[in-house]
């Protein structure tokens, strides 16, 4: 065999013989899956992968090896004459590294991946017995580059790129592609697990269920007779890796009085056990699906797969013998094994979808054993790579219930309407009876009442049931006519009620069940998506299961808080991201009105070539059909959405098929594969990206699944999105912020608002503070960011008409609702304070109707004044998710123009100018002020002999600002002095100092800043401060133009007259109404879990800092922001958590008086600012301001 690879040449007759020979079989291009094929050079190298298993790892040609393994590769027709070729050892496919444009690239192996055009080669015979092989992504040909395999740029001439593709007959050794157990192995993902079906409580009686809190509020913890929760206190044990674990701890016998207790539902890390990991998309664990492997430097290197082990005791009631009783897990990460009584039960994965087990035949009246063991990490966890903390165990209930053995084992409600005005509709149920017992059973009869959402009976049905095989099932159709239905929407959520009652032949009453649904509609037409016939905007947030204290394990009240506050916000759509959520969260988001994208649980974002393998299809298929099945009948739901981040294979064209067979009344979204969905989406466009996107010609609607990423300090140009989208799209029917909360954690142990995140718990590999991206904090906090959201999202357009004589046009933009709904006031100001204010009755406007509206202020409008006029929207009356006087909508109008400072009109007196070798000094009887000769700096001033200025730190260039959108290093900073110039004026009374500097920030790439400072003195003790900056030179792309100076301790009381009174930006000051605020230097502090600059506010007229007595006024000639904290930006972004701001801040103020800060923009993951918001690069950005005692 040496021989045979030694005396390989082109021209050797023996080799080419068996080249024309395998050319005859392959010049049609027919090569077979399943096949195995060597790739060699007109040298006789063939292309070789080093044994290598790992992604990015380059090839090699070598010395063909008939017996290696190494160089064998399996080719898959993808159509047209491309192939993917991979290798059936490692599944790593020969991919062209991404690489579309250069000189040519080295090429790569990674996860194969049939759909992923990187990995898709065309296959082009030659004149001769040789094929060049192209790349569809790039139309570069293989060739070769210092011993690698590369793509290169095609030349003919070149017989590096000629290659022979010859059919081994090598036998080769494949790994094992599955595990020995069922947690590795991906066609395994439950055992003796029930199929899904919509989640339900059976009662003994109708007279039981309406009784029941969940009558009315289905999220509510019920008391039903046959439904028993094993929430609680649960024996538990826990180990790092799997051969650690107790083997027999399922046995009845076994004592486990000694093991600690742990509470269920919550996550095992939260409670002390095990390491909490936050990455955004890289598994924890080695790559290498579908085993559960160390992998150096992780966590799991030496956590390789924790095992967490269970057990308690419960009992089963007497009055259950004979019936049928299941086990129910609502969630569990990530896989688990069940016993009861020290019987094997069955198997589950899938984290977020509920496991359930017939247990009639484990369990035994009386009292029982339940014994659960959990593993971390499992083949599931490959799908469930979701941005967010990895966490375990059992996060959501477990229950234990009972229902007759013939019982409703699911239903499905659908309503058809019979016209479309919507008056009549046709009430359909789907109901499917199951026999869980071995004998037929006897005739019955199913009842259905159903019930308007005042309480009112409206229809009644009745179906006979005839005795039924054991352990069979049977469909039963029930139908009615409704007429005038009262619709479901996210804005009038009107939710009947059906009552399915199940009797024996003598009436008696053995099953009930309640069940909450809507009539509703959603069609797509017109590039739009409809409800009930109304195009409806999307105004959406996605959200994430967390809680800072809990974990995953959400406790039912920070459910309801969440949706409240949405609803309070004006939000009116939740994406379920990226999983399954609590059952009774769907109930909510009925019951208040949230429409709802419900999603799957499945991302394989760190391994996207799972998506194109055949053998991972079931478990898609599972995933996304139990989410359809459990939440089919919610009304809140209008999209299905197959999943996130997972790539464009295959499987999901035909999941798409598989769902669209189960449900075929709602859209299908999945960003990932726009061709396999029914609407068009994306992630964090640009405006002018979404604008382009929305301008296509295309059918479907637009949904712009994630944008707006709220990491730290941002949501900037929000209105910008919405301006397009509501008043010139022709196809973008809104999206979702990402995201809704701070994804922050508590340490086990350690004070209760102290969050966390990756990498604060030794946790690696982790993506640091990525998981901070909330519009809400961990614990549910309002911040600016969810204001500014609330007031895009409102639904009232207050719109100028003749704004000073008071009169304004109303556009109502809600799509089922009356204007008379909402109370209306005003308020007028005058210089920022109010001198009128008053309420309007409620106007009558019909959805989308624009109506007039006249505000009857008699206030005279001053000359030399300043008037703002605000107008408010309010609900009128309770409502379930808001009380009457909640503000809705708001809007606020400038009447006037902004009036200028005027000159001073006294000097008060004489100044003198003192010198000194060092320094000047200006004094007057009310103001002293002095200069550093030496750098023009102003070290002190005196305001009625009251010292401003801290440790001689006055104005210097104010560059430097970092938040997570633009974060920036503390460069170097070196000003010096250019001219330093006083002047005094004839008559004493006024002094100039002219002052020029450059400040040089960088070392490698520098910014080089010159800026004027001159001040003018005046005796009376004010002081006119104007600036100009040039960042022409501007290397380093600073986001800040202005000035810093600090504050003696002391001055802590803060007044301003501007936007406020939540910290604002330019580009995120919609919700920030001019006025007068109080506030402290502290409480001018803005909540950010990962600290960083803020405090910011814009349009600042004057501003007042102070201690309790007098202070310092500043006042602006024109365009002026200001930060008053007790921390130098810098020091913020160092500190980087919130909670240690207590032990950092400084007992002086220091105060940033600004011309301009770049915008925030959206950059942690998606665009920067609008180029309107960037710092104009100019040799000209002045501004003025005035400075003053107050007393």
């Amino acid at each position: 065999m040496n021989r045979q690879q030694s005396s390989f040449r082109p021209l050797s007759s023996l080799i080419f013989a068996f080249l024309c020979l395998s050319s005859f079989f392959t010049n049609a291009q027919i090569f077979k899956t399943g096949q195995n094929y060597k790739l060699i050079n007109e040298n006789g190298l063939a292309v070789d992968n080093r044994g290598s298993f790992d992604n990015e790892a380059n090839l090699f040609l070598l010395k063909e090896d008939a017996n290696s393994s190494d160089q064998i590769w399996e080719l898959t027709s993808v159509g047209n004459g491309y192939y993917s070729m991979y290798s059936p050892v490692s599944l790593k496919g020969i991919d062209n590294a991404n690489k579309t444009t250069g000189d040519g690239n080295a090429a790569i192996l990674w996860d194969k991946d049939e759909d992923n055009t990187n990995q898709q080669w065309k296959i082009v015979q030659n004149n001769d017995d040789t094929y060049t092989i192209q790349s569809k992504a790039s139309g570069y040909v293989w060739g070769i580059r210092s011993g690698k395999l590369f793509q290169l740029k095609p030349d003919p001439s070149d017989k590096s790129q000629r290659w022979h593709i010859v059919l081994s007959t090598a036998k080769i050794k494949t790994p094992k592609h599955v595990g020995d157990v069922e947690w590795e192995n991906e066609g395994i993902f439950g055992v003796n697990k029930e199929k899904a079906h919509v989640p339900y409580i059976p009662f003994a009686s109708v007279s039981e269920a309406k009784e029941d809190a969940t009558f009315k509020k289905p999220w509510e913890r019920n008391k039903s007779s046959l439904y028993q929760l094993l929430n609680g206190m649960w024996k538990f044990h826990w180990v790092a890796k799997p051969d650690e674990r107790p083997l027999d701890f399922y046995k009845t016998g076994y004592d486990v009085s000694g093991w600690k207790e742990i509470p269920v539902p919550s996550n095992w890390e939260m409670q002390g056990y095990g390491t909490p990991i936050y990455t955004n998309y890289t598994y924890p664990y080695k790559n290498d699906p579908p085993f559960i492997k160390p992998q150096a430097g992780y966590t799991n290197e030496h956590e390789v797969n924790p095992v967490g082990s269970y057990r308690r005791d419960f009992t089963i009631p007497q009055n259950w013998h004979g019936k049928a009783i299941y086990l129910r897990f609502d969630g569990v990460y990530s896989a688990m094994y069940v016993w009861v009584n020290g019987k094997k039960v069955g198997f589950s994965e899938g984290s977020n979808n509920i496991a359930e087990f017939n247990v009639t035949n484990f369990v035994k009246p009386g009292k029982n054993t339940v014994a659960v063991e959990v593993y971390r990490w499992c083949d599931g966890s490959y799908l469930e790579d979701q941005d967010m903390f990895r966490l375990s165990g059992i996060h959501r209930d477990v229950a234990i219930y009972a229902v007759p053995e013939t019982h409703i084992r699911d239903y499905c409600v659908l309503t058809d309407f019979n016209n479309d005005d919507f008056s009549k509709s046709t009430l359909k149920l789907n109901v499917d009876i199951q026999n869980a017992g071995a004998k037929t059973s006897k005739a019955g009869d199913l009842k259905v009442t159903i019930l308007d959402p005042q309480g009112n009976q409206v229809l009644k049905l009745h179906k006979k049931l005839a005795a039924l095989t054991g352990e069979h099932n049977r469909q039963q159709q029930l139908s009615g006519l409704i007429n005038q239905p009262q619709l479901w929407s996210a804005e009038n959520p009107d939710l009947y009620t059906a009552i399915f009652s199940l009797t024996d032949k003598n009436g008696i009453v053995e099953e009930v069940i309640t069940s909450k649904f809507g009539f509703r509609k959603i069609e797509i037409k017109n590039k739009r998506v409809y409800i009930n016939n109304k195009a409806v905007f999307f105004k959406g947030v996605n959200r994430h299961d967390t809680h800072p204290i809990y974990g995953k394990a959400v406790p039912i009240e920070s459910m309801l808080q969440d949706v409240m506050m949405m609803k309070q916000n004006n939000i009116n759509t939740i994406r379920t991201s990226h999983y399954p959520n609590d059952a009774r969260m769907y109930a909510m988001f009925d019951y208040f009105g949230l429409y709802t994208v419900a999603e799957a649980n499945l991302e394989c974002h760190g391994n996207q070539s799972i998506s194109s393998r055949p053998s991972w299809l079931p478990a898609y298929l599972d995933r996304n059909l139990r989410n359809v099945e459990e939440h089919k009948n919610n009304p809140s739901v209008i999209f299905w959405s197959m999943g996130n981040e997972s790539g464009q294979g295959r499987n999901f064209d035909t999941v798409y098929k598989a769902i669209k067979l189960t449900d075929k009344t709602r859209p299908i979204h999945y960003e990932g594969k726009n061709s396999a969905a029914d609407v068009y989406s994306r992630m964090y466009p640009s405006v002018e990206s979404m604008i382009k996107t929305d301008q296509e010609n295309s059918a479907k609607p637009f949904f712009i699944c994630e944008y707006a990423h709220s990491m730290g300090n941002a949501i900037g140009n929000l209105p910008e999105y919405w301006d397009y989208i509501e008043n010139h799209s022709k196809r973008t029917v809104g999206g979702c912020i990402w995201d809704w909360v701070d994804q922050g954690l508590v340490k086990y142990g350690g004070p209760q608002d102290h969050y966390y995140f990756g990498g604060d718990f030794g946790d690696k590999p982790n993506d640091g503070d990525f998981c901070l991206n909330g519009i809400v904090t961990s614990d549910r906090k309002v911040t600016p960011k969810l204001m500014e959201v609330k007031k895009v999202y409102q639904y009232i357009k207050i719109l100028p008409a003749n704004p000073k004589y008071g009169e304004f046009r109303i556009k109502n933009s809600y799509d089922f609702t009356n204007l008379n709904g909402f109370g209306i006031s005003w308020s007028l100001l005058k210089d920022g304070a109010e001198v009128e204010k008053g309420t309007i009755a409620p106007l009558t406007a019909a959805p989308g109707e624009t109506v007039d509206l006249k505000i009857p202020f008699h206030t005279h409008l001053d000359d030399g004044k300043e008037y703002f006029l605000t107008i408010n929207f309010s609900l009128a009356k309770d409502k379930v998710w808001g009380n009457k006087g909640l503000t809705v909508a708001s809007e606020q109008f400038a009447l006037t123009p902004r009036i200028p400072l005027t000159g001073i009109a006294e000097n008060g007196g004489d100044l003198k100018l003192v010198k000194t070798p060092n320094s000047f000094q200006i004094t007057g009887e009310h103001i002293t002020a002095q200069f550093d000769s030496g750098t023009g700096m102003l070290t002190s001033l005196k305001l009625n002999g009251k010292e401003m200025i801290y440790n001689k730190k006055g104005f210097s260039l104010n560059w430097y600002r970092s938040i997570n959108n633009d974060p920036h290093e503390d460069l170097p900073v070196h000003t010096s002095l250019v001219t330093l110039k006083p002047v005094v004026a004839d008559d004493g009374g006024i002094i100039t100092v002219n002052t020029s500097m450059i400040t040089s920030i960088g070392d490698q790439k520098k910014s080089v800043i010159p800026f004027n400072i001159d001040y003018v003195f005046y005796a009376s003790g004010v002081v006119d401060v104007k600036v100009n900056i040039d960042n022409t030179k501007d290397e380093n792309h600073i986001p800040r133009l202005g000035l810093q100076m600090a504050l003696v301790p002391g001055m802590e009381q803060v007044e301003w007259y501007g936007r406020g009174p939540q910290e604002n930006y330019v580009d995120r000051q919609a919700s920030a109404y001019f006025g007068i605020y109080k506030n402290t230097v502290k409480g001018m502090e803005e909540y950010y879990a990962r600290s960083q600059s803020m405090g910011n506010r814009e349009d600042v007229r004057w501003l007042i800092i102070k201690d309790g007595n007098s202070g310092i006024k500043i006042s602006s000639f024109s365009k002026l922001n200001f930060t008053a904290l007790h921390f130098y930006d810098q020091e913020l972004w160092n500190i980087k958590h919130q909670f240690m701001l207590n032990t950092d801040r400084r007992p002086e103020t220091i105060l940033s008086l600004d011309y301009m800060q770049r915008g925030l923009g959206n950059a942690s993951c998606g665009p920067g600012p609008l180029k309107k918001y960037e710092l104009p690069v100019s040799k000209n950005n002045s501004y003025e301001f005035r400075i003053e005692p107050y007393k």
